[in-house]
């Protein structure tokens, strides 16, 4: 008989549970997700709309998952997998995921550089919650009060989904983060920037980084937005386009970073990792100018090998483990 990992056994329950959901209820795939996320949270069925048949089907499967057997990473891989699998039928461009590699780079970094037992974090563009989980879960024991904000309502269920499961505490907002954010200032921001034009040009006009004429770039003011909310002294992680220095608003955008941080490091991502060389990523690393705060000797500048050369992967990290130690003296 072969044996099945955690995240397999996890993975077939969930889908199938979202399934049956899914056929009810008459909704979407991603939806049903949802629902059947809160059902095995709540440990019981919560959909009136449901047959009583159906209702005994789920309960048998939900019997079968007992959370406090599988850890934060099975709980979220198998999450993500079901995610993918229903984006997949999904044609919507905002519903995309950020690389788990990314997620454990970004972790090894912040482990590296924020030496404090508890910190705050912010993901003003949390998605599914994929990258700021994976964040927590690479971070442990270390406290973290971390904050989750996206615009579409879908994406956040999700995340809260994802958060109660592998039990972060986690605060949502269901908002469009370029509108004014009611949260205190933060230690950490990571953000895996939503790429495009801001349609909101009045609310666009309000920031340092609008465009002089027609629509500004959502990155960009989604960098201003997060140094706005970062505490003097505290770092942001941005997954950024690698023509992000090149475009006709980047002038503007490098005299801001200039003025308001310090860029720490910028590590390509290898282009295995991406569909298109045009949709191709950067980390960005930058720390905000505070009393304190001194510029590195020099700045981490990686290429990045692909994830599968494991030797090679190692011997970047060693590299930025020595930058790290080389910068705080």
């Amino acid at each position: 008989m072969v044996k099945i990992s955690p995240v397999e056994e996890l993975f077939t329950i969930i889908n199938e549970t979202a399934l049956i959901i899914q056929e009810e209820i008459a909704c979407t795939f991603l939806e049903a997700l949802a629902e059947t996320g809160e059902n095995l949270f709540q440990e019981a069925v919560l959909q009136e709309e449901i047959s009583e048949l159906n209702k005994k089907r789920l309960e048998k499967l939900y019997d079968q998952v007992q959370l406090n057997k599988y850890q934060n990473e099975e709980i979220r891989k198998a999450l993500q997998l079901v995610i993918l699998k229903g984006m997949r039928e999904s044609v919507q461009a905002n519903h995309q995921m950020t690389p788990d590699a990314v997620g454990m780079l970004i972790s090894h970094l912040l482990n590296k550089l924020v030496t404090d037992h508890s910190f705050t974090l912010l993901d003003p563009a949390v998605g599914t919650g994929n990258l700021l989980t994976t964040v927590m879960n690479y971070l442990q024991p270390k406290e973290i009060g971390a904050i989750g904000v996206d615009v579409d309502d879908l994406l956040i269920r999700l995340s809260y989904v994802n958060a109660n499961l592998q039990q972060h505490p986690i605060e949502f907002f269901n908002q469009d983060s370029l509108e004014p954010l009611y949260v205190d200032p933060v230690d950490v921001v990571i953000c895996d920037l939503p790429v495009g034009y801001y349609p909101n040009d009045v609310r666009a006009s309000q920031y340092e980084l609008a465009a002089i004429q027609g629509h500004s770039y959502s990155h960009h003011l989604f960098i201003e937005q997060s140094i706005k909310h970062t505490k003097d002294g505290g770092y942001l992680f941005f997954m950024i386009p690698n023509g992000l220095f090149e475009s006709e608003q980047a002038a503007k955008l490098h005299g801001f970073l200039k003025e308001k941080v310090i860029i720490q490091g910028l590590l390509q991502l290898p282009l295995t990792m991406f569909k298109t060389k045009q949709s191709a990523k950067s980390i960005l690393i930058l720390q905000k100018k505070g009393e304190h705060v001194v510029p590195p000797k020099q700045a981490l500048l990686v290429n990045l090998p692909s994830i599968s050369k494991v030797k090679s992967i190692e011997n970047i990290l060693s590299q930025i483990d020595d930058w790290v130690k080389e910068n705080k003296k």
